[in-house]
């Protein structure tokens, strides 16, 4: 029978759990605040981390991110110490921007919708 997901799949989602843990009580810059960290892609010998994060202040988008990336250090100490994997991954934090590519496709999905309401009233208008 095989496994519903890899060792890199489950070992992947602990390293989010725990870092969003971590991230929230333990690292005390102040522009690493309202962080989520949304993915985590995993090395397939489980050396180095990439994960995506998105970030509620999306003006400070870049400190956020180089801040993080500037404490995966400590990140990876405590992760150490929390999990129990022998290799524990070398983290670095990316910008996830497909939620707000998300929210600009819904915003132009609506405006079509909207227009093509808007026309279909003009053509009921016309026709009478």
């Amino acid at each position: 029978m095989p496994k519903d997901f890899s060792r890199t799949q489950r070992l992947g989602e602990q390293i989010r759990r725990e870092l969003s843990t971590l991230i929230l009580n333990e690292v005390k810059d102040p522009r690493v605040s309202m962080v989520s960290l949304t993915a985590i892609k995993l090395s397939r010998d489980l050396s180095h981390a990439t994960i995506y994060c998105s970030v509620m202040d999306s003006a400070d988008k870049t400190e956020t991110i180089q801040a993080l990336n500037r404490a995966s250090g400590f990140l990876r100490k405590k992760l150490a110490a929390v999990i129990t994997a022998r290799i524990v991954p070398a983290l670095k934090f990316i910008y996830d921007e497909s939620i707000e590519r998300g929210a600009h496709l819904t915003d132009l999905i609506n405006a079509a919708r909207k227009d093509d309401a808007d026309r279909s009233l003009i053509d009921d208008d016309t026709a009478e």
